[in-house]
C-alpha cells in the first residue's frame, strides 16, 4: 500500500525503449508515485522544467539529445536525484555519468525490487539533504526560472541559459550569467561582496571588490531601464548585492505527453 507522501512524489522517466517505458510507468503508478514518461532528451529538458521532478530515471542512449547532455542541463537548476538505467556496463561509462551528476547507476536488465529500493534510498537521502539545507539557509529549493516585474521585468531561464530584461533577449558573457544566477538563486537575500567573489570567481578573488563592482555595472547597463536607478540588481550599501524575491506564479499545467 502506498503512503500519502509517496503519492506526491514526482518521478520523471526518460527512456527510449517503448517496452521499458510501459513497464516503468505501470510499476511506479501502481505504487502511488506521480510518474511522467519522456521519449527523448530534448523533450525531457522542457518537460523537467514544467514537471519539476523529485527524482529522475534516465537512460543514456536517447534520440535528439543523449542522457549525459540532459543530465548536465538538468544540473544547471535542480539537485533532484538521478538514477541512470542503462545497458552499458563499462566502468568508464559509469564513472563519467557519476562525475556529470548522477546519483546512482543501475545496469539493465535489473530486478524491479532493486530499482524500487534504490528509488526509496535516493528519495530518502534527498529529503534529508533538503531538510538540512533548509534549516541552514531558510530558503526553498531552486526553480527552473526566475521572474520578477511582470512582462517588462527580469526573466532568467536556467534550463535554456537565457535572459530577458524589459521584454528583450539579453546576451551575457559566461561570467555575467554566473553572477546573475548566483543572485537569482538567492533572490531576496543579500549576498556579501566576499560571498559573490568566492562563489563566482573563486577564493583567490575574495578581496577584489572593485572587480565585482565592475561586473555589476556591466550587468546593470544590459538589464536595467535606468542603470542609475537599479530596479533588478540592488545593493545594500557597504554589504553586498541582491535581487528582489520572484513574482508569485500559479502552478503550470503539464501538457500531454
Amino acid at each position: 500500500m502506498s503512503t500519502s507522501s509517496e503519492k506526491k512524489i514526482r518521478i520523471l522517466c526518460v527512456e527510449d525503449d517503448p517496452q521499458m517505458r510501459t513497464f516503468l510507468l505501470a510499476q511506479l503508478k501502481a505504487r502511488g508515485y506521480h510518474a511522467q514518461i519522456v521519449r527523448d532528451g530534448a523533450q525531457a529538458v522542457d518537460i523537467a522544467a514544467i514537471f519539476q521532478p523529485q527524482l529522475v530515471l534516465l537512460d543514456l542512449s536517447l534520440p535528439s539529445l543523449d542522457g549525459l547532455t540532459f543530465l548536465r542541463r538538468f544540473r544547471e537548476w535542480s539537485n533532484a536525484p538521478v538514477i541512470i538505467l542503462s545497458a552499458h556496463d563499462e566502468e568508464p561509462v559509469k564513472i563519467k555519468a557519476l562525475d556529470v551528476g548522477a546519483d546512482d547507476y543501475l545496469t539493465k536488465p535489473f530486478s524491479l525490487n532493486e530499482l524500487l529500493a534504490r528509488v526509496r534510498v535516493a528519495l530518502r537521502r534527498a529529503d534529508e539533504t533538503e531538510r538540512l539545507r533548509t534549516s541552514l539557509t531558510g530558503s526553498e529549493g531552486q526553480r527552473p526560472h526566475y521572474r520578477y516585474g511582470g512582462e517588462n521585468g527580469l526573466r532568467v531561464d536556467f534550463v535554456h541559459r537565457s535572459v530577458q530584461a524589459n521584454g528583450t533577449e539579453v546576451h551575457l558573457t559566461p561570467t555575467e550569467y554566473d553572477l546573475l544566477c548566483e543572485l537569482t538563486h538567492n533572490a531576496g537575500k543579500v549576498l556579501t561582496h566576499r560571498e559573490l567573489l568566492q562563489r563566482v570567481w573563486g577564493p583567490d578573488y575574495s578581496g577584489e571588490n572593485t572587480y565585482l563592482r565592475t561586473f555589476v555595472r556591466h550587468l546593470r547597463r544590459k538589464l536595467e531601464p535606468d542603470p542609475a536607478q537599479p530596479r533588478f540588481l540592488r545593493n545594500e550599501l557597504g554589504v553586498g548585492y541582491y535581487v528582489p524575491p520572484p513574482d508569485l506564479e500559479p502552478e503550470s499545467d503539464l501538457p500531454g505527453i
